[in-house]
């Protein structure tokens, strides 16, 4: 890594060991970046206030004892020690330029390579057999960011799409596709529409079920529940006619990932009907531990600390009364798969915030059974989408709004705003850009905010070619290409020289690089990447406006200003890329 805090980290260790003996050696100095409105300086490091209660002395000698012993003298330009102890460190600049010359030679570009593991990532996870609405939405867009990037520093990465594709609504919706028939046009809304089909085999469902008197019209009702139980005991026909929903259904996931630039396939379809043979030795095997016991005629798992509004026990219902199995069940499966089978080190859901207390419950049973074994699940919890009165996005009937609908109306905005920008573009190229405008606005939009916090679909906003809009960090790549092909450049290696403060605040910017993508592997929050890229972005504008490139006053200044362009360019499509988001060549 190339980021000026890891570099300094081992010097201040060495200073504070010779300073306080060799227990020091690899404490954290705690380093950050210096307080602009302070200090010039480029890092404030904290080693000395942290350190002073167990030193026993006072900050400021604590500092003034790590500077004695400081040796850096390639890195450190200068060190001042300010406030009750705090040093401020100012950087050489011929160290600054070499270390943008090496991450620009660098194919990583800086990023670390931490120790690998093994890391299950769970998300999308929709229902088959109906439209992926507005809450899947942060679900497929965070998650897929995740992967990206926990790929990029060198972790083995294995997706998961937990699609509910068993249960009870198959047998009405087989029965459904038995009466229009398999290759009727009603079935092929599987693959197109859904939620229509679902609608269709509800409807009858809810009629037959509600009719008098009895077996009047309640058929259809009793085929279905016969169906789900030929199903569930894996009758070769339902199976084939379980199988031919799921194959339509994956039409339709497939468009839409596409659609979104969602890195999730087939392969990664993991649902809850993979786990179906193991959920009764689950149930007998969490019963056999002492774990579960029957309440109420249901198996129940309850666990200590989880109570109700009435101070009784919340019970984990792994089996029905009628002994049918839940959510709780196949995602115990689950985990112990992901632990025993997988391997993993961290398997993450990437889920809506509702489901933390029934995730928690699930896991803590299973650990108890002795099914998670070095693996840490955790909740990646997702927050709602919301409109402009501060409420879930609804349909008119009360219906979560449908991806598609959301994506569709973003992708027209997009179009408009290019045809206005670009009338001089061929109308097919004029399209790819508003394809990639339209979901990088959708993308960054959910990804420029913490995961677990909400945000509003506005898309004025987000379709914006200015502020902190995934489109205006679009233009800023789009702005840099042009730069460089303007200059005509066979190389743009520099070798790069900073001397004025837009030059070095732009290299320390793109320093940090590698720190920011580790830190998001660590913490699972794309938003510190949105954000660090919308700074590059930012201190580029200054950059550009304070320091000509085309017209620097000579070509070793004009081959080190192209060299900053190409090192910032390759940052923002990288990082963007790691969002999930397009660059376009032009804008």
């Amino acid at each position: 890594m190339t980021d000026p805090g890891t570099v300094l980290t081992p010097h201040v260790q060495a200073a504070m060991a010779a300073a306080f003996g060799p227990e020091w050696r690899e404490a954290d100095p705690v380093i950050r970046p210096a307080n602009k409105k302070q200090t010039s300086a480029d890092l404030q490091v904290n080693a000395a206030m942290a350190a002073a209660k167990k030193v026993g002395k006072p900050p400021r000698e604590v500092a003034a004892a790590i500077v004695e012993h400081l040796d850096a003298p390639e890195l450190v330009e200068s060190v001042e020690i300010a406030g009750p102890g705090f040093l401020n460190i100012t950087l050489r600049d011929a160290w600054v330029a070499q270390a943008a010359q090496a991450q620009l030679a660098d194919e990583r570009l800086g990023l670390p390579t931490p120790p690998k593991e093994t890391v299950v990532v769970d998300y999308s996870s929709v229902n088959a057999a109906k439209e992926m609405h507005v809450a899947h939405l942060r679900s497929a867009v965070v998650g897929d960011s995740l992967v990206r990037t926990l790929s990029a520093l060198g972790h083995d990465v294995i997706r998961q799409n937990h699609l509910g594709d068993w249960g009870t609504s198959f047998g009405m919706l087989i029965e459904h596709l038995l009466e229009v028939g398999p290759d009727s046009d009603e079935a092929g809304l599987l693959e197109s529409d859904p939620n229509a089909f679902y609608r269709g085999a509800r409807s009858k469902f809810k009629a037959a079920d509600e009719a008098e008197p009895a077996g009047s019209a309640g058929d259809f009702a009793v085929r279905s529940r016969k169906r789900v139980t030929l199903l569930q005991g894996g009758d070769a026909e339902t199976l084939k006619y379980w199988h031919q929903i799921m194959d339509r259904t994956k039409v339709y996931l497939n468009r839409v990932y596409t659609e979104l630039g969602v890195t999730l396939t087939d392969d990664d379809i993991a649902g809850e009907s993979s786990y179906n043979d193991e959920l009764a030795g689950v149930c007998d095997a969490l019963e056999d531990k002492g774990i579960a016991r029957i309440s109420d005629g249901a198996l129940c798992v309850f666990l200590d600390g989880y109570t109700g509004r009435d101070d009784q026990p919340v019970p984990l219902i792994i089996r029905k009364s009628d002994g049918g199995y839940g959510y709780a069940t196949t995602d115990i499966a689950t985990i112990r798969h992901r632990s025993l089978d997988l391997k993993a080190d961290r398997a993450l859901y990437v889920v809506g915030a509702p489901q933390n207390l029934h995730f928690r419950m699930c896991w803590e049973a299973a650990d108890q059974a002795g099914w998670i074994q070095g693996t840490e699940p955790i909740h990646v919890q997702i927050g709602n989408v919301v409109g402009a009165d501060g409420k879930i996005l609804r349909t008119r009937s009360g219906d979560l709004v449908a991806l598609q609908t959301l994506v569709d109306a973003a992708l027209e905005r997009a179009a408009e705003v290019v045809a206005e920008s670009r009338a001089d573009l061929p109308e097919d190229v004029r399209a790819t850009i508003a394809h990639q405008v339209g979901i990088a606005a959708i993308k960054y939009s959910d990804l420029s905010v913490s995961h677990d916090s909400g945000y509003t679909f506005d898309l004025d906003r987000m379709i914006a070619f200015q502020g902190n809009t995934g489109p205006y960090l679009q233009y800023a790549t789009a702005r840099i290409r042009s730069i460089l092909r303007r200059a005509d450049a066979v190389e743009t290696n520099g070798p790069i020289v900073v001397t004025e403060p837009a030059e070095r605040a732009l290299a320390l910017k793109l320093l940090d690089y590698g720190s920011v993508v580790a830190a998001v592997g660590e913490t699972l929050e794309p938003h510190r990447l949105a954000a660090y890229l919308f700074e590059v972005a930012s201190t580029f504008t200054t950059f550009y406006e304070h320091c000509p490139v085309l017209k620097a006053e000579d070509n070793a200044v004009k081959d080190s200003r192209l060299a900053l362009c190409a090192l910032t360019l390759r940052v923002l499509v990288e990082g963007l890329d790691l969002l999930g988001i397009e660059s376009p060549d032009q804008m």
